[in-house]
């Protein structure tokens, strides 16, 4: 058994349908209060009708609000104005209501605003402040809800452990909010509280995709789509158990203590609705989205790639949460991990194909991609050919060719027009693909880690980092791995070493 911080305690596991996940801490960070005289008194909105209704009125109202700015035109306002107008009120109501909803719909909110980077600008951009504050600003619990949490997981006096609680959150999101305190021996604490009712809401939400099943298995004919939402229920089951939670912080926090680039805080406590952790500052990635440097996006975007490739050879975990909020610059540097509700006990390390996949997609070597990726179950080989496969997967193995890879989101946009035209060979390709259900943690992950190093535009050597960590990658010759060209949009000279 790891030993935890001083003072971690561990008296329960918490109840399968109670949940409780948030992106992180930051003392910059907003939050947007519910009235508690409002009808879900902040709670999550329960019940599959009254949640569905709620996701339906967003394109009603929308609709709504383009007739009334159709009329404002016709009376003289500017068309431009009018649209923007339009624009950013529903915006604010697609924050809302996916923060008021919370569970599985807020969480796919998230998942919009991790991969915002892959819509086109016309689309994405007036949303794009609503999405990135779903990160971590979530309409927050009433104080008195907050307290009365407390007390059920503390019914021995909750006060008494801390020598200060401050009652208004710093983040809230998903399912639970972050608040700061100062834990009873003085260290400075985040303290996590679930949402009641937030298992409901994700269950009800869950229950709505099952509807899906036969729609997505008409789309994606390879695909399991029963399969892969039983394994969805299962992992976002595991997300919210908080004990499960802090076994997996602790495992991180063995692994990469006193380690120069990752930085990953103590777990101090936990109970059924509650995780307390040693607090950790520094700059929000979406800040670093926004308005870092160049040299602080190439640092973030080098660290997360470090991350999740070192993590199954270090912990024996893959973190699988690849979200913004999730992490925090440092002022030295390092990538502070705040969040490790989605991981996956990799015991052996990376799967021993993964290393030799990779490499064969790198040195565009077909046949042996087709070969390794039909034997790990990703397709029927007899559905897509060798060349058919690496037409569809060769922009994506692009990073593992040059020394350091440029991520943009005109390449993302690009790649997702490229796949998302039904009419294109690469469509009829991924259409054929298979995700075998233990592997949608992974898929998760590239995705997610994808979407953020768009944002950040940082420029990366993943094939190094690739070549670090993944076992099997370094074999033979690396046939096709040039050096940047500056002639090159995605592959400019690599920044100074790090």
């Amino acid at each position: 058994m790891r030993q935890p911080a001083p003072g971690w305690t561990r008296r329960s596991r918490p109840p399968r349908t109670e949940v409780g996940l948030t992106p992180g801490v930051a003392a910059s960070a907003t939050v947007r209060r519910v009235d508690p005289a409002a009808p879900d008194g902040g709670r999550p909105i329960r019940g599959r009708l009254a949640r569905t209704a709620r996701l339906a009125a967003l394109p009603a109202a929308h609709v709504g609000r383009s007739a009334v700015g159709l009329g404002k035109r016709l009376g003289g306002r500017p068309a431009e104005l009018v649209t923007a107008q339009v624009q950013q009120r529903t915006a604010e109501q697609l924050f809302s209501t996916l923060g008021q909803l919370k569970g599985g719909a807020m969480k796919v909110g998230q998942l919009l605003s991790a991969l915002e980077a892959a819509l086109p600008e016309q689309l994405v951009g007036p949303y794009r402040e609503a999405l990135v504050r779903l990160q971590e600003a979530a309409p927050a619990m009433p104080t008195a809800m907050v307290h009365n949490q407390l007390d059920r997981s503390f019914p021995g006096g909750w006060r008494e452990l801390f020598r200060e609680f401050d009652d208004s959150p710093v983040a809230a999101a998903s399912v639970g909010q972050v608040h700061r305190a100062t834990w009873h021996d003085g260290m400075s604490v985040a303290v996590k509280i679930q949402y009641p009712g937030a298992g409901d809401a994700l269950l009800a939400d869950m229950g709505m995709l099952q509807h899906l099943a036969p729609v997505m298995h008409a789309a994606a004919p390879a695909l399991d789509a029963r399969q892969l939402i039983a394994e969805l229920r299962d992992r976002l089951a595991d997300e919210v158990d908080y004990v499960l939670e802090a076994d997996a912080q602790m495992a991180f926090a063995d692994a990469y203590r006193d380690d120069p680039d990752i930085h990953v805080p103590d777990v101090v406590a936990v109970e059924d609705r509650v995780l307390i952790t040693r607090w950790v500052g520094g700059v929000p990635l979406s800040r670093v989205i926004a308005e870092g440097t160049r040299d602080q996006r190439d640092r973030v975007g080098l660290l997360l790639v470090r991350l999740f490739a070192s993590g199954p050879v270090r912990a024996r975990r893959l973190h699988g949460d690849p979200h913004a909020g999730n992490f925090r610059l440092l002022p030295d540097g390092r990538l502070a991990v705040l969040d490790f509700g989605a991981t996956e006990a990799l015991p052996h390390g990376w799967p021993e194909r993964l290393g030799p996949l990779l490499a064969a997609g790198r040195d565009g070597d077909a046949p042996a991609l087709h070969d390794l990726s039909a034997a790990a179950g990703l397709l029927q080989g007899d559905k897509v050919t060798a060349a058919a496969l690496m037409d569809l997967l060769d922009p994506y193995l692009a990073p593992l060719r040059t020394s350091a890879y440029h991520f943009s989101r005109s390449w993302l946009q690009e790649q997702t027009r490229r796949v998302s035209d039904p009419r294109s060979a690469a469509a009829r390709t991924q259409r054929r693909l298979a995700i075998p259900p233990r592997h949608l943690l992974l898929q998760r992950v590239a995705a997610g880690l994808v979407g953020v190093l768009c944002s950040l535009d940082a420029t990366v050597r993943v094939h190094e980092e690739v070549r670090r960590w993944v076992p099997g990658y370094d074999q033979g010759p690396i046939t096709r791995c040039s050096t940047p060209d500056s002639s090159m949009p995605d592959a400019p000279s690599p920044p100074s070493p790090q």
